[in-house]
């Protein structure tokens, strides 16, 4: 049902002629001081198109008379802190990563440089805290097949591990000990036992004395008689609770069976040589760094 307008008998104002549950709306008028400004942004509004981008076209937009580029800007800003940063870099080029470690100021852009490029290339792996996951070593302990010291972490990282890419690649092969028949059954299960002897672990006590002799024979040339491992060969420690593949009996059977060949990529073709060093310093700090 339409409503006719009429003057409210409270105020005076003539309504609308609109009505909800009695309630009849008031027909006032905008404030002056509102239209004034909302006639003042119209004008701005012209006046904008006029001097700033605005407009966009088929393929572009249109400049403005000022030819203002938020893009050129960030371009701009960018190529200065390029250049800021360019002075820390050379230091980084010209310094080792121990004397990068030495100096406060330098560390700590290292780090932050060191930080961000572990984020782009490396948390893809071993997880964005480094803690890894199975066969993507932790790079937050002690643990270090191939040694945790500044140096031989840059090493690593630039060279990477058994790739076909970098001829100085860090590179060792367990034999297949059950897949190329080097040992029977019963003594790779043997070894297994030996293996979760000593390294603290539930273990069948009549099968260790054999599995010990399988080790000395097969295993010790890498691992050390004292399982202790060997970093030039990058062979694990079989005596702590650190394993890359698990360290389960099952786990240990099928690493004995099959062995394990883990690939890392020689980041030193893809990654300028400041980039490697701040790497190394960062993997070094995580807290597992030797």
């Amino acid at each position: 049902m339409a409503h006719v307008a009429d003057k409210d008998p409270v105020s005076g104002v003539d309504t609308t002629g609109h009505e909800w549950d009695g309630i009849k709306e008031l027909d006032n008028p905008l404030p002056r001081w509102w239209l004034w400004v909302f006639y003042a942004c119209c004008l701005w509004s012209v006046g904008y198109w006029i001097v700033m981008p605005a407009w966009p076209l088929v393929s572009s937009y249109t400049k403005g008379l000022l030819g203002h580029s938020q893009r050129e800007i960030l371009i701009e800003e960018l190529a200065a802190a390029k250049a800021d940063q360019a002075q820390w870099l050379d230091r980084i080029k010209g310094a080792s990563v121990t004397e990068i470690q030495a100096d406060p100021q330098l560390r700590d852009f290292a780090m932050a440089g060191g930080r961000s490029a572990f984020a782009v290339n490396c948390s893809q792996c071993h997880g964005l805290g480094a803690a890894g996951s199975k066969g993507y070593p932790n790079l937050n302990d002690d643990a270090w097949l191939w040694g945790g010291k500044p140096e031989e972490i840059l090493f690593t990282i630039a060279h990477g591990i058994r790739n076909d890419d970098d001829p100085d690649a860090r590179w060792s092969e367990m034999p297949k000990f059950g897949k190329d028949g080097l040992l029977e059954r019963g003594q790779i299960a043997d070894v297994v036992e030996y293996v979760l002897s000593i390294s603290g672990q539930d273990h069948d006590a009549a099968r260790v004395e054999a599995g010990k002799t399988v080790f000395v024979e097969q295993c010790a040339a890498c691992h050390g008689e004292n399982a202790r491992g060997n970093p030039e060969l990058g062979a694990p420690n079989l005596t702590d609770s650190i394993w890359l593949y698990g360290g389960d009996r099952a786990a240990l059977t099928e690493t004995v069976v099959n062995a394990r060949f883990g690939i890392m990529p020689a980041w030193g073709l893809k990654l300028d040589e400041a980039t490697l060093k701040q790497l190394a310093v960062y993997v070094h700090a995580l807290g597992g760094g030797q």
